[in-house]
């Protein structure tokens, strides 16, 4: 690795957990930098998911003022991220990524739509997320989130879009703190994941160690100011990412 790539490596952290810490899709950053590095596939996604996991720790902690889940709910779906996590990862080291990304488009296709439309398909409903959840709504919501972390485990872009939608069908509309809720069950399922690629030996240390530093930044800042902006503005941000990242893909994959 020469300083030009580091330089290039490092800026994609920081904008990488800039843009995690706001909506998710930081990996869209991220990964591609790392491919033209020269780094290949499978150890640039994983490589990317240890660099983001650092931001995503770091915008969390921007966040916990924002973070008001009820422990009832919120160990469940910890729970089911970690083991979805998991499975993601080792389908990642097991299976090719190819035909997941002809099927990745339509994910996100999906996630958009679902966060746009999210409020008002949960219009009339108590939040499954809320301090008056019932225990089946707390079942649902852990199953849409074990799918979410397999997904995040496995390839991890948009996750945090797919993350936010998934919260959004279910009930949650303050957007400042969906992403602080986002952020702890992000660091769950790419923790997890990091820790599967590291065991595996699937992580370039040099370039990931500049991107860690990058990313810290990146998602501290990001998560910090990203408070301040009204909430419209950051549900426009997300839905503006997740437009992009769908013909992005679409066109990459077709």
């Amino acid at each position: 690795m020469n300083p030009g790539q580091a330089i290039l490596l490092f800026i994609a952290g920081v904008l990488g957990g800039v843009l995690n810490a706001v909506a998710g899709g930081g990996s869209f950053i991220a990964f591609p930098a790392l491919l033209f590095t020269g780094v290949p596939p499978i150890p640039a996604n994983a490589t990317n998911s240890l660099a983001l996991w650092s931001g995503i720790v770091a915008s969390g902690g921007a966040y916990r003022n924002q973070l008001d889940v009820p422990r009832r709910v919120l160990i469940p779906l910890l729970v089911t991220s970690v083991i979805g996590g998991v499975i993601g990862a080792f389908l990642l080291l097991r299976t090719p990524a190819h035909t997941f990304m002809e099927v990745l488009p339509w994910l996100m296709l999906g996630a958009t739509l679902l966060f746009v439309f999210g409020p008002r398909l949960a219009a009339g409903r108590p939040s499954s997320v809320g301090r008056d959840a019932t225990t089946a709504a707390i079942m649902v919501a852990s199953v849409f989130e074990l799918a979410v972390a397999v997904y995040g485990g496995y390839f991890g872009g948009a996750v945090g879009i797919v993350n936010l939608a998934m919260l959004a069908a279910i009930g949650m509309t303050d957007i400042h703190a969906m992403n602080a809720l986002k952020s702890v069950l992000g660091t769950a399922i790419n923790g997890v994941a990091t820790l599967v690629f590291i065991v595996k030996r699937a992580v370039y240390w040099p370039q990931a160690l500049v991107m860690i530093v990058g990313a810290v930044i990146g998602g501290y800042f990001g998560a910090h100011y990203a408070q301040k902006l009204p909430q419209n503005w950051v549900r426009g941000f997300v839905i503006l990412v997740g437009a992009g990242m769908t013909i992005y893909f679409f066109a990459k994959a077709y």
